[in-house]
């Protein structure tokens, strides 16, 4: 995707806050129009203030992404973990052209990536690492919805994809699987 597609997508999210933007990246599967919240621009840390207090929730997960053939691969690479709050969600439409599922190369995701400062946010984010079997986990987890986030690389090697899952915790262990 060129530079203006890319000036594009930004400026129809921007201009529809309330009613979302119904086109869709060519690679990306369709998505419903997504509702943006008034104020969502605006880093706000009293919304993320829920996902800091401990809970009986955990994520278990596993990479098993395939794409144009290849199996991809997350092992040492960092899971990220971030709380679902207006701004956020935001933030993946934004990087991901989704608030709920999205694998988009790596390089259209860092030309998406907004240059205004982000407040505190790197405070609430968790992080893990997957191991050699392309596995993660994440426990004491609040009651919440959450993004997950990996970098997945073709294990034959070439360009890595971006991979985010919206997920949601309600006590005991959640099971994902980035596929």
């Amino acid at each position: 995707m060129n530079r203006a597609a890319t000036a594009a997508i930004l400026a129809c999210l921007a201009a529809t806050l309330l009613v979302g933007c119904a086109s869709q990246p060519a690679y990306a599967p369709a998505a419903p129009v997504v509702e943006i919240q008034p104020g969502a621009s605006v880093f706000n840390a009293h919304d993320f203030a829920w996902s800091v207090a401990p809970g009986g929730g955990s994520i278990v997960g596993a990479l098993t992404y395939e794409a144009g053939g290849q199996r991809y691969d997350c092992a040492g690479r960092d899971v990220i973990l971030t709380p679902e709050t207006p701004w956020s969600r935001l933030r993946m439409v934004i990087l991901y052209g989704s608030p709920t599922r999205a694998d988009v190369p790596l390089e259209i995701v860092r030309a998406r990536t907004p240059s205004a400062p982000s407040g505190d946010y790197a405070r609430y984010v968790r992080k893990t690492t997957c191991d050699n079997g392309d596995r993660f986990s994440f426990v004491g987890l609040p009651d919440g919805a959450w993004f997950v986030i990996t970098l997945a690389r073709p294990q034959s090697g070439g360009d890595p994809v971006a991979i985010m899952r919206r997920v949601e915790t309600n006590g005991g262990v959640r099971q994902l699987t980035l596929n």
